[in-house]
């Protein structure tokens, strides 16, 4: 059981476009008053006209401290994409600090989820099988065993998350990797599944620019744990159409609500992954694939009849 209530780790806050849900998240963080804040930012498209005003609203309302904390920015002026903008601004946090909490603007997450992610960084520091803390339960609730506050998967979504220096040392942007692995057997093994195979595929070949294919890439290649909390913890509110990835509005993910998480928490009495959430868990991952589906049907059929 972890008693210990030390202050908020470090938070990367990842921005760009959108003030509402800035706005939002912002005031999760300022509750949650880390001492020390860092704030990234993409630059606006040239060819978006409004976007420029939009990006300057984001970084006054990500940046309005009014609590003792350390402010630190990286604010870009060219447009870098979401693959490079995000990874390079996380690279940049881990080089100010050894661990710490990254949010990005349309994650949000409920109050308890910055002590559940302290906890853990402080609790797994040492431990390198552990290589993600995250603050997203996809299935919104799952009971762990013998009533562990928390469970440990192969997998774990990035809506919201912590980790260490060291861990992320592993990322590599280009999956420089991937078509060795991809051409040896291992690729047909777990944690490799046939839809993350697919999408580690698509984004080695320049189709998505992603960041966190590349991220649980260097997870699973390095048998790494996710500690996934028995509840959820953040809401993802950029399930939208103006959303770069995330933009089929009825999705699961997006009806996912909060939970809540108090401490003290129980461990989980094995670090093995949990194989029976897993298999709930791809199917859920397998069911949103074809709502995906579509609701990419529903709008291109819209675009026809306008």
């Amino acid at each position: 059981m972890m008693t210990s209530l030390p202050n908020c780790a470090p938070v990367l806050f990842l921005v760009f476009n959108r003030p509402e849900r800035t706005r939002q998240v912002f005031e999760a963080i300022r509750a949650a008053r880390p001492p020390q804040l860092f704030v990234a930012a993409d630059g606006p498209r040239p060819d978006r006209g409004a976007e420029a005003e939009q990006c300057a609203a984001v970084r006054a309302i990500a940046t309005a401290v009014d609590w003792p904390c350390e402010l630190h920015t990286l604010f870009r002026e060219g447009n870098l994409g979401c693959g490079r903008a995000v990874s390079e601004a996380i690279t940049w946090f881990f080089s100010q600090v050894p661990e710490g909490i990254v949010l990005e603007d349309d994650c949000l997450p409920d109050s308890s989820f910055f002590l559940f992610t302290t906890l853990l960084l402080e609790r797994y520091r040492t431990d390198q099988r552990v290589f993600k803390v995250a603050g997203t339960n996809p299935l919104g609730t799952w009971a762990g065993f013998e009533g562990s506050s928390y469970l440990f998967s192969s997998y774990g979504y990035s809506w919201g998350w912590a980790s260490w220096r060291d861990r992320w040392a592993c990322f590599d942007l280009q999956l420089a990797a991937w078509p060795r692995l991809e051409r040896s057997p291992h690729a047909r093994h777990y944690p490799f599944r046939r839809q993350r195979n697919q999408g580690f595929q698509a984004t080695h070949a320049g189709l998505i620019d992603t960041w966190d294919y590349q991220w649980h890439f260097a997870i699973s290649c390095q048998h790494g744990l996710v500690a996934v909390p028995s509840v959820n913890l953040v809401r993802n509110l950029g399930f939208e159409p103006d959303a770069t990835h995330t933009r089929n509005r009825f999705s699961l993910y997006g009806r996912n609500a909060i939970g809540r998480l108090e401490a003290p928490y129980r461990e989980p009495s094995f670090m093995l992954p949990d194989r029976e959430y897993e298999r709930y868990m791809y199917r859920l991952i397998a069911r949103e694939a074809r709502r995906e589906w579509l609701s990419r049907q529903w709008y291109r059929l819209h675009r026809l009849l306008r």
